[in-house]
């Protein structure tokens, strides 16, 4: 199986554009001081590595001309010793100047790109795997680290120092030197990029195949009860190995490369240093320079060449991280289908009506789900919506809390249309119980908790009676200090589904929906539930969406949905007097219990 087409990186310099209001435009002042700081000593830093060499050169030439005094030639070494000192110390200094700039640069990107997928919509998170995403932001966070280490302070101080001496070799011995140097060191950076620009292919195929195989380890161990239930252990492992497969090839043509490249930076290296030191030792030998002249030159060249050897390897690193930063920042382009409208105002619940006015939905062009459906949830009244399977009756919910938003058609609250108000306050004025229940991987009081995360002890744990859940808890050695595991697997479905209800209760909304919300308890909890549900919604608008009719006869008005439409309408009495689909499905439900 071949992995997925690799995508065509983006430019460079946009991944860079999109990334420096981080580290300057969108940081405080005082880590806009730390970053010039650091620039600053980073450049003094060179100065003091330049001076180094020179010194040398002079104590060096000293000692070949007698009688010399011992105390000129302790001075330059002496000078020797404090410049490197200096070069060395001032490197350290900037690497802790530079660390409050480069950590809060990754924290605000972090931030910026969670924030950005928790406001894309329902549609993007059901077509992206979980595991690939977080594998992509863990790979992009970790690469500016990696891209501010390896840039600023390797391939920009070094291609500095380049030019510094080129420079004071073109002072000291003529353009020949400068040139020999310039040349040598471009022929280097322009192999090592030619080669780089190749590899770059096989790095990109690697991180694809990566993250499938991240996508489907995450899947399949989350997935791991049914992954038992039907005895797949073989299947999905042979699955896993076949990614694992291609990324080792894929791995296997990188290491092939990085020879290839390394072998090609060797041979240009030896190259210039044989010629750049043949030139000088024959100058030295016509009496034109002296024996510091030749340690001067020599010095340099090292000077430069040991900083080459990691500048292809900081070049590469460098490339790697523009391209899992360029993965990481293509998710902050993803345009949000689902926004509010500039400078909308917050909803404003007065008694909690609920009308759809006409809706219609399809997740694709070819699906439609709703055709035109209307109805209203006076308030303070209860409303239930039942059919079949596949009728549409989840989507109502998605709807209201605009996951999605109707393709035509409106949806109100107290007569203001839910697209033209801010999301947050739809949302927290609705209150849900879902069908599947999913909880934190966290503690059975966080889980309630985070219906109003505000909430004192003794209101999580009256939320929790009222869900009819407090005895069980109580009955664990940890309390609501419980863990209750990946998805909440620990618990039963009963014992998650009150959790749920626990927290809808903590939020206290103005509306209420139910959706199947006791479509996991036994009959008994069940009863008691409803009753814990009735008392709390009391007075509040609600909106029931329930498979098992029994729960629902005692709803003001009950709609009966069938292929995206409305079919029927009106009370219990009145549908089982209307001897249409409702009571159809009634009959057959009651005949199912009573078998």
């Amino acid at each position: 199986m071949e992995p997925n087409q690799i995508k065509k990186s983006g430019s460079d310099w946009k991944t860079l554009k999109i990334f420096f209001p981080y580290l300057w435009g969108k940081a405080e002042r005082k880590h806009r001081l730390f970053f010039v700081s650091a620039v600053a000593t980073l450049i003094l830093g060179k100065g003091a590595t330049l001076s180094v060499p020179i010194f040398l050169k002079k104590a060096v030439d000293a000692l070949s001309v007698e009688p010399t005094p011992l105390t000129m030639v302790l001075g330059f070494l002496v000078a020797y010793g404090v410049a490197s000192i200096f070069s060395r110390g001032l490197a350290d200094l900037k690497d802790a100047l530079f660390a409050p700039v480069e950590h809060n640069a990754i924290r605000k990107v972090a931030m910026s790109v969670f924030r950005h997928l928790h406001n894309l919509s329902l549609r993007f998170h059901l077509d992206r795997k979980t595991g690939g995403l977080s594998r992509s932001i863990e790979r992009g966070t970790q690469s500016i680290e990696r891209l501010l280490r390896f840039l600023i302070f390797i391939i920009i101080p070094t291609l500095l120092e380049i030019v510094l001496v080129a420079l004071v070799l073109w002072w000291l011995y003529g353009p020949a030197y400068m040139g020999i140097t310039l040349l040598s060191l471009g022929s280097y950076l322009y192999y090592t990029y030619r080669v780089t620009q190749w590899r770059l292919k096989l790095i990109r195929q690697m991180n694809e195949v990566n993250t499938q195989a991240g996508g489907k380890s995450v899947d399949s161990l989350l997935n791991f009860e049914t992954v038992k239930y039907f005895g797949n252990e073989e299947h999905e492992a042979l699955r896993y190995e076949t990614f694992e497969q291609c990324y080792e090839k894929a791995a296997i043509k990188s290491k092939n490369s990085l020879a290839i490249l390394n072998v090609g930076q060797g041979i240009i290296i030896a190259l210039s240093a044989i010629f750049m030191m043949g030139l000088v030792a024959w100058e030295v030998s016509t009496g034109h320079l002296t024996v510091g002249d030749f340690i001067l030159v020599n010095a340099y060249l090292i000077q430069l060449y040991l900083p080459l050897g990691n500048f292809g390897f900081a070049f590469r690193e460098t490339k790697l991280a523009l391209v899992n930063m360029e993965e990481m920042f293509t998710l902050l382009e993803e345009v949000e289908e689902i926004k509010d409208i500039p400078e909308s105002p917050q909803l404003q619940v007065r008694g909690g009506s609920v009308v759809f006015q006409n809706v219609h939905f399809a997740y694709s062009p070819d699906r439609p789900i709703l055709k035109g459906v209307s109805f209203e949830v006076p308030a303070g009244k209860t409303v239930a919506i039942v059919g079949p399977s596949g009728a549409g009756k989840s989507t109502i919910s998605r709807l209201l809390f605009r996951f999605y938003d109707a393709v035509s058609g409106q949806i109100l609250i107290d007569d203001q249309p839910i697209q033209q108000v801010q999301q947050q306050s739809l949302r927290a004025a609705i209150g849900i119980v879902p069908q599947d229940t999913v909880l934190f991987n966290d503690t059975i009081g966080y889980n309630i908790s985070y219906g109003r995360p505000t909430a004192s002890q003794q209101e999580i744990v009256q939320a929790a009676k009222l869900a009819r859940i407090h005895d069980f808890v109580q009955s664990l050695p940890q309390g609501y200090g419980t863990l209750v595991g990946e998805r909440g697997l620990k618990l039963s479905g009963g014992e998650k589904q009150r959790v749920a209800i626990a927290r809808t209760i903590l939020k206290a909304p103005s509306i209420f929906l139910f959706d199947e919300a006791t479509s996991a308890l036994d009959t008994a909890t069940e009863k008691q539930i409803q009753k814990s549900l009735r008392e709390v919604s009391q007075g509040h608008t609600t909106l029931v969406i329930a498979h098992r009719l029994s729960t629902v006869v005692d709803a003001d008005q009950i709609i009966v949905l069938e292929k995206g439409e409305i079919v029927e309408r009106g009370t219990h009495t009145e549908l089982l007097a209307h001897k249409g689909l409702y009571a159809t499905m009634w009959e057959r439900q009651q005949n199912l219990q009573s078998e």
